[in-house]
Order: structure tokens, then C-alpha cells, then sequence
């Protein structure tokens, strides 16, 4: 573990997050510690896919007409 504390490839959240596991945690709070992480990295995809469509301008037609082509089809916005 402590070389793992002393890599220049962690950044400090990271490090951060070894400090405070670094006793084994009963399993069903681990289980409960991955869950939420899941969670918030759902939400955090989530919330860069609704950027993404914002500044592209990607409506819900647009899914609905790709979802109608075959997947080779280049996409080209109306």
C-alpha cells in the first residue's frame, strides 16, 4: 500500500480516497461506498451528454431519425 501512496500517477483525490480505505471496510458497506460512486458517475456522464446535445444542437428528432437508419449511415445534421 505504501507504494501505491508514493506514486507520482495519483492525484490527490485519489490518494485521498486510498487514506480512507485503507482498513478493509465490512462488505456491505464497501458494497453501499460502490454503489454510490456508480451513481455519481452516472450522473456525472449524464450531465455531460445533456452539454454535449446542448452545443450540438441534438434534439430528440434527431435520435428518432437515427434510430430509423441503418448504424453505417453517416449522420448529417437537418
Amino acid at each position: 500500500m505504501e507504494t501505491a501512496l508514493g506514486s507520482p500517477n495519483l492525484n490527490e483525490q485519489q490518494l485521498d480516497m486510498l487514506r480512507l480505505l485503507r482498513n478493509p471496510l465490512p462488505k456491505e458497506y464497501f458494497q453501499q461506498l460502490r454503489r454510490l460512486a456508480v451513481q455519481l458517475l452516472g450522473k456525472q456522464l449524464d450531465e455531460v451528454l445533456d452539454n454535449w446535445e446542448e452545443n450540438n444542437d441534438i434534439t430528440e428528432s434527431d435520435y428518432e431519425k437515427l434510430s430509423k437508419e441503418h448504424f453505417r449511415t453517416p449522420y448529417k445534421k437537418s
